[in-house]
């Protein structure tokens, strides 16, 4: 069975986005440092353990997940068995 591309990008990019927002929030509401969180910053220009970061990354990571969730459908779809298309 093919899957769809473009709803599997949007539901990836909406959990990536969501799970980084929410990530950050839970941090910046705890007081805790973030040293592993924050070492996103390397990859999301902009990114940090903060309000305005979480909102970054929930850009960041729409987009990231967009990105990469139709590229991993592309390439199921593509390794997907002739006999098992429909």
């Amino acid at each position: 069975m093919r899957l769809n591309a473009k709803a599997m990008a949007l539901s990836i990019g909406i959990l990536w986005g969501a799970s980084l927002f929410l990530a950050t929030a839970w941090l910046v509401i705890t007081g805790s440092g973030g040293e592993t969180l924050g070492k996103l910053s390397a990859f999301y220009i902009g990114y940090s353990v903060s309000w305005g970061g979480a909102f970054v990354g929930l850009v960041y990571g729409f987009i990231d997940g967009l990105i990469g969730g139709f590229l991993l459908v592309l390439l199921y779809n593509a390794l997907l068995p002739k006999e098992q298309e429909q």
